[in-house]
C-alpha cells in the first residue's frame, strides 16, 4: 500500500487525512503532540517534532510504499516538507522561492514591491528602538500609525497587535517576536477596505479555481469566526488572478494550493501574505464546495505525484463557521451537531475533558462546519464548559 506522510496533526490536517483514506492511501502523522486531532485520523503516528528533519527522515528512510508528503493548514511545516522531499526523493511542487515567500512575511512584501504590486508601507522591527524610530531608519520606509505588528514567520493569528500610538509599539513588537521562530517582527501600515481571503488551486501556472471569502469576525475582530465564500465581481476576480499568477510565476510555483490574505479598497487589490498550502479553518473544503471539485483530494493527488482533474462542476457559495468555547475551562460537551444539515461537513477537534479557551487565535477552535448555507452555530450549537 502507498503511504502519505502528513506533517502536523492540527485541525487543519483532518480533511487531508480523510481525503487520503478515500483515495486508498495509508497515512502517517508526524507531530509532537500525541493528542493532536490528526493522530486519531492517521493509520500510523510518529511521535517526533516536524522540525527535527533528520529524525523524521531516519524514521521514514527505506520504507516501502512511501509515496508523498503533505503539510496542510499552516505554513510552519513547509520548510520541513521541502527538505524531507529532497532527502527522501519524494514529489514536491514548492520551489525555494515559493517556500521563502510563504514563510517570511517581510520577504513576501519585498516580492510584491519588486513586481510593482500595491502594498502598505512596512519595515522590520529593528527600525524601532524602544520609543522612537532608529536613527538609521529611512523616513520613507516608516509606516504611519496606525500599524499592525506581527511575527514574520508565525501563523494562526498569533502575536498580532494593532497599534494606534507610538507607546504601544514596544510591547507589540516584543509580543510578536516572542511567538516568532526566528525572533523577528514586521511593522506594516494598517490597511483599510475589505479584508478578504483568497483560496485557489494552481495548475500549469494558472489559477484553475479561485474563491474569495469575506471574514466573519467577532470581538476582538482579529480572528475570523467564519468565512463566506461566493463568486465575486468579474473585474475583481480578474485582478486577483492577475496578481496571483504574477507572484506565482515569479516564484516558480506552478501546481498546487494557494492561500492568500488580501485587502480591496476602491477597486485596488493589495496582497498581504501567502501560503502555498491548503488554507486552514475549512477554507480548502469551502473552495471545493464552491466549485464542485474536491480540492483537498486534488492536493493529496499532487502530493503523491498525480495530476488532478480541476474542472469545475458548479459555481456557488460556500460558508465556514468555527466552533468555539464561550469561556475558559474544561469541555463537557458539544450539543446540537445533529441539528446541522446532512450536507454540512463537520470537523470536531476537541473532546470532553479538554481544556479550552475563548477563541482569540486560530488554534483555540473546537472545530468547524462547512456548508452551502451559513450555519448560525450560536443558535444551533451549545458548548458546555465547566
Amino acid at each position: 500500500m502507498r503511504h502519505l506522510v502528513i506533517l502536523g496533526g492540527s485541525d487543519g490536517t483532518v480533511s487531508a487525512f480523510r481525503a487520503a483514506r478515500r483515495l486508498g492511501l495509508a497515512t502517517i502523522c508526524v507531530d509532537m503532540r500525541p493528542d493532536a486531532p490528526g493522530v486519531a485520523e492517521a493509520d500510523e503516528f510518529l511521535h517526533l517534532s516536524t522540525r527535527d528533519v533528520p529524525a523524521v527522515a531516519d524514521a521514514l528512510r527505506g520504507r516501502a510504499g512511501l509515496a508523498g508528503l503533505l503539510a496542510p493548514g499552516s505554513d510552519i511545516n513547509l520548510p520541513s516538507l521541502v527538505e524531507l522531499a529532497r532527502l527522501l526523493g519524494l514529489p514536491c511542487g514548492l520551489t525555494d522561492a515559493t517556500l521563502r515567500a510563504s514563510t517570511d512575511k517581510l520577504h513576501f512584501r519585498e516580492v510584491c514591491e519588486r513586481l510593482g504590486l500595491p502594498g502598505p508601507r512596512y519595515c522590520a522591527d529593528d527600525h524601532w528602538a524602544d520609543d522612537h524610530w532608529a536613527d538609521d531608519a529611512d523616513p520613507a520606509l516608516r509606516p504611519p500609525l496606525p500599524v499592525i505588528v506581527k511575527p514574520v514567520d508565525s501563523g494562526s493569528s498569533r502575536g498580532i497587535t494593532i497599534c494606534r500610538e507610538p507607546g504601544e509599539l514596544p510591547a507589540a513588537i516584543a509580543h510578536a517576536k516572542e511567538v516568532s521562530p526566528s525572533g523577528r517582527a514586521v511593522i506594516e501600515e494598517l490597511l483599510t477596505g475589505e479584508d478578504l481571503c483568497a483560496e485557489a488551486m494552481l495548475q500549469d501556472g494558472r489559477i484553475a479555481l479561485l474563491g474569495l471569502s469575506r471574514r466573519v469576525t467577532a470581538p476582538p475582530a482579529v480572528v475570523a469566526v467564519g468565512h463566506d465564500m461566493a463568486p465575486a465581481d468579474d473585474v475583481l476576480e480578474k485582478e486577483v488572478v492577475r496578481q496571483l499568477e504574477l507572484v506565482c510565476g515569479d516564484l516558480g510555483y506552478r501546481d498546487g494550493p494557494l492561500n492568500v490574505d488580501l485587502f480591496v479598497d476602491g477597486g485596488q487589490v493589495t496582497l498581504v501574505e501567502m501560503g502555498a498550502r491548503i488554507g486552514g479553518n475549512g477554507l480548502g473544503e469551502a473552495l471545493g464546495l464552491m466549485h464542485g471539485v474536491d480540492t483537498v483530494e486534488a492536493t493529496v493527488r499532487l502530493a503523491v505525484g498525480e495530476r488532478p482533474d480541476l474542472t469545475p462542476a458548479r459555481r456557488g457559495p460556500a460558508h465556514v463557521r468555527v466552533l468555539r468555547a464561550p469561556s475558559e475551562g474544561t469541555l463537557v460537551s458539544i450539543d446540537g451537531l445533529e441539528s446541522l444539515p446532512d450536507s454540512a461537513e463537520v470537523v470536531v477537534v476537541a473532546r470532553p475533558g479538554d481544556h479550552v479557551v475563548p477563541y482569540t487565535e486560530c488554534r483555540a477552535k473546537l472545530g468547524y462546519v462547512v456548508d452551502r448555507e451559513p450555519a448560525d452555530l450560536d443558535a444551533l450549537i451549545r458548548v458546555d464548559v465547566r
